[in-house]
């Protein structure tokens, strides 16, 4: 299933990877809740995620970071490197860690979630994934604005220190609908948040966002974030 089609339509599949059984049982059953989300498997660790995912076939994976024989980062780059598998990962962990936050995106997960986020958070993270859109929690936004930030300062020359335009230059190529709804992904805003904030569809803002990638020449959201700041969109 091609990053374009997956989850346009039909049921978003999704397999579970957490070591308690509880907390997987309850992730089940929001995500459940959801009637375009079916949940097709359950694994205990790493190691039967990424047995699992081969056999099932998901849409979908909402990864732990620690479990046993194999954690959650390493079987992450297992799924996304195996050729056979199209499935996206979003890691869902207690740890607010800027190393393992880092490491996930590295290892080419397309989501990162606090286990304490809402409900609906958790839904739209899932549905977000399989329509091909990167999604971090706002808690965690932070950390990758601030090490992205960081990372090019150290590199820029000593005499050209990184500075904040003092004009919208850079948005110019961006309508200025567009440069409203990149603030509001700079925000930590999901879809269905940004939506809400301007009394839009979630397919216009989606529309929107993929317009604005497409502008600014960025991969994803996450790329759109610290676009934004490195750029004073917003504060």
């Amino acid at each position: 299933m091609a990053d374009a089609d997956r989850g346009a339509a039909g049921t978003v599949r999704v397999v579970l990877a957490d070591d308690q059984a509880l907390l997987r049982a309850g992730i089940g059953t929001i995500l459940s809740a959801h009637p375009r989300i079916e949940v097709v498997g359950e694994a205990g660790t790493g190691a039967e995620a990424v047995d699992l995912v081969r056999t099932t076939r998901p849409d979908v994976v909402c990864m732990d970071v620690q479990m046993p024989d194999m954690d959650g980062l390493e079987a992450t780059r297992r799924i996304v490197a195996d050729p056979a598998v199209d499935a996206a990962v979003v890691v869902l962990t207690t740890f607010n860690r800027e190393d393992y936050l880092l490491e996930a995106l590295q290892a080419g997960a397309v989501g990162y979630l606090l286990k304490t986020s809402r409900p609906e958070q958790l839904t739209e993270a899932v549905l977000s994934a399989a329509a091909g859109d990167a999604l971090l929690a706002p808690e965690v936004t932070r950390t990758v604005i601030e090490r992205a930030l960081a990372e090019r300062a150290a590199t820029a020359p000593s005499s050209a220190p990184v500075a904040r335009p003092s004009s919208p230059g850079p948005l110019t190529p961006l309508t200025e609908r567009e440069a409203e709804v990149l603030g509001l992904v700079a925000r930590g805003l999901s879809n269905d948040e940004i939506a809400a904030e301007l009394v839009v569809s979630r397919a216009t803002v989606k529309t929107h966002v993929s317009a604005v990638l497409a502008k600014l020449g960025l991969r994803d959201r996450v790329q759109a974030v610290v676009w934004a700041h490195e750029h004073g969109v917003v504060g």
